[in-house]
């Protein structure tokens, strides 16, 4: 399993860029669109140094690309399997919850009859 390290660090630094919300909400606003800084920083909310600074981890990352067009530059992820495995973990979590949303009413009216019985 020793040779296997190298492999897992790197895993959990491609992980790692997913450990953010701020950085999730710029990967959300990059992932189908090619936007400057200040398109991220009106999409997200974020400061223009924190967008700025998101989305240079990205580009260092090698997981977005940065076209220069004049003084601007414009991001757009480029990693399709970070975009699906961020996608994925939504679409995941959000199903999750309206399970459990649709038991504790459940549970719920379960109770409220109960509690009318006695």
């Amino acid at each position: 399993m020793e040779e296997l390290n190298p492999l897992f660090e790197q895993v959990s630094r491609y992980f790692s860029l997913l450990a953010d919300p701020s950085r999730l909400k710029v990967i959300h606003a990059v992932c189908n669109s090619e936007l400057s800084v200040n398109e991220v920083v009106a999409k997200t909310g974020l400061s223009q140094s924190a967008a700025s600074r998101h989305l240079s981890s990205l580009y260092d990352a090698g997981v977005a690309t940065r076209r220069k067009d004049g003084a601007l530059a414009l991001y757009k992820m480029s990693d399709e399997t970070l975009i699906e495995i961020c996608r994925s973990a939504c679409v995941n979590l959000l199903s999750r919850d309206a399970e459990t949303a649709r038991e504790r009413a459940k549970t719920k009216r379960q109770a409220e009859r109960f509690m009318a019985t006695n």
